[in-house]
């Protein structure tokens, strides 16, 4: 019997697939600096599970698919605050900000048909765009200026007679890249010139730092009916085991073919939209205390890695990552020498190799992303291990 050959051309990602390695150094008693994945350890907000204990509805029923309206109407005041006017039809909810990028693929993607995406990407785009039988058209972008992306002549080198939407993570995830008003305006102008959509994942709005606006291309009326905004509670409120996130888009023809999916899946957990919908309530003063302890953890963690010789990177701007050349030729070869190998009173550290975040062969090998999720102290202790890491892998021969 045989597997499809979607399935089998697509990887493994490159965030979770050391996870069986690390679990057996940890089996040994060895800690791990878990610098791989975006997992906050910032309390998720007690009215989350508040809400939840005081549901007292005697059957827990299906929901409409559409989501709670409850939680719609939450959302809806939570974009006021970006001078955001939606309906509850222009919200969908779904299992995470990953489903909502699952419809949307499925629904716009013809087979062969192009999505521009700013590589490195988030890798599961890979996997989300190739599940749709569609195509990844990446547009190439350096450690030297900071992953930087927004620039005409870039874009449009990237456009062929295939090419169906340009899909944006604003903060970016994995470079910490954000998009000023002027680089959005640029990317608006290149999606009319062309007729694409405009995916714009947002779920990292929160985090932009150095005083820098919080935006959303949802604020551009001139595209409104091309952009399709994808949030998510995961991030903005460390409730990534809730799965809830939503697509936003006032294009109506496009919301309701996406509805044909969301019946078929029936609709989101019931509870963890009443949970979501309390998250949604919280006011300013919650985003501006964790936007202010993420900047003091992307300081120090930046502050660490420019103390690693031969490391190349810019001090990103939003999200929670860093992504880095390091002096080694391969960094997956290199993670498997820390997980393995290498130990500091039993310690070792873990990040993401990059080479996976790359649609272009061969690109991504000597890079690696950061996830500082940790707090101050052990992302400064997890970034040491790792140049005490490069120095015993050089010594052990390594390149």
């Amino acid at each position: 019997m045989k597997l499809s050959d979607r399935v089998q051309a697509m990887q493994n990602s490159p965030i979770r697939k050391f996870n069986p390695m690390a679990a057996e150094a940890k089996a040994t008693g060895t800690k791990i600096y878990h610098l791989n994945i975006g997992q906050p350890d910032i309390v998720t907000p007690s009215v989350f599970m508040e809400s939840i204990k005081g549901f007292d509805q005697k059957v827990l029923a299906y929901a409409e698919s559409p989501g709670l309206p409850e939680l719609q109407d939450s959302i809806i005041d939570y974009f006021k605050g970006f001078d955001m006017n939606l309906d509850r039809k222009d919200i969908l909810i779904t299992s995470g900000g990953s489903e909502a990028l699952t419809l949307v693929f499925l629904s716009l993607i013809n087979p062969g048909d192009e999505v521009i995406v700013a590589e490195p990407y988030y890798t599961n785009y890979l996997t989300f765009i190739q599940a749709a039988d569609g195509v990844i058209k990446p547009v190439t972008t350096y450690a030297e200026d900071g992953y930087k992306y927004a620039y005409m002549d870039r874009l449009e080198a990237a456009v062929t007679e295939k090419t169906k939407m340009i899909s944006i993570v604003n903060p970016g995830n994995p470079t910490g890249c954000i998009l000023s008003r002027e680089d959005m305006r640029v990317i608006c102008d290149f999606a009319k010139k062309h007729d694409l959509w405009i995916l714009a994942d947002e779920v990292y709005r929160e985090f932009a730092y150095d005083g820098r606006e919080m935006t959303s291309f949802g604020q551009y009326d001139d595209v409104a009916d091309r952009v399709i905004i994808i949030d998510s509670i995961s991030k903005r409120f460390s409730a990534c085991g809730a799965r809830i996130g939503c697509l936003i888009s006032k294009n109506a023809d496009l919301m309701a073919n996406v509805m044909k999916i969301a019946m078929g899946r029936l609709c989101c957990p019931t509870l963890e939209m009443v949970g979501a919908t309390a998250l949604y309530k919280l006011d300013d003063s919650f985003f501006n205390e964790v936007r202010a302890e993420y900047e003091k953890r992307r300081n120090v963690s930046y502050e660490a890695l420019k103390k690693i010789p031969g490391v190349v990177c810019e001090q990103p701007g939003g999200a929670f990552y860093i992504t880095c050349k390091m002096p080694v030729e391969n960094t997956e070869d290199l993670l498997v020498f820390l997980l393995k190998e290498f130990r500091e009173n039993n310690e070792t550290v873990m990040y993401a190799p990059a080479e996976g975040f790359y649609a272009t062969p061969g690109l991504g090998k000597n890079e690696l992303r950061i996830a500082y999720i940790l707090n101050a102290d052990d992302m400064a202790r997890g970034i040491e291990l790792l140049g005490k890491g490069i120095e015993a892998y050089k010594a052990a021969g390594h390149k």
